[in-house]
């Protein structure tokens, strides 16, 4: 559900929840990068989802979130790799009570060992955020990776 104005624009969040909105994408990526899954998958309701037109299949819940995504940091560490997300251009839309529809950019650069940065992945992503409390929690996150023709 998109919220339009009187005039037919598209309504957007006030500036606090904006800023609440930043502040939760940039504690969220700094876990990821930090290498912490679970702490990451519990920034998911406890049936959350995350997909990525790369995946077969997405990840549903905090649990299979967490395994799936402590793997993903695992290999990372073994192949001596520091990898730090970006997250940009994030517009939101307001979709009912306590909830907001995101869409942001979001560039993965990763740096080996003794070696020099390079971007490593580029995306767009919508997510669907619930208040909670002070803060917010994803409740379907969907990824698309720039120049692949996956489709899952």
């Amino acid at each position: 559900m998109t919220a339009t104005t009187g005039d037919g624009t598209v309504a957007m969040v006030d500036a606090v929840v904006y800023a609440e909105l930043q502040q939760f994408y940039a504690a969220q990526m700094q876990l990821l990068d930090d290498g912490a899954a679970e702490e990451w998958a519990r920034t998911f309701t406890p049936d959350g989802v995350f997909e990525q037109n790369v995946l077969p299949q997405p990840w549903q819940g905090r649990h299979e979130i967490a395994a799936k995504m402590r793997g993903a940091v695992e290999k990372v560490a073994a192949k001596q790799l520091e990898r730090r997300h970006w997250i940009g251009m994030v517009t939101a839309r307001p979709a009912g009570p306590g909830v907001v529809r995101t869409r942001y950019y979001a560039t993965v650069v990763q740096t080996p060992a003794g070696g020099s940065a390079e971007v490593h992945l580029s995306t767009r992503a919508e997510d669907v955020l619930v208040r909670s409390g002070d803060s917010w929690l994803v409740e379907h996150r969907s990824v698309w990776h720039d120049g692949s023709t996956a489709e899952g």
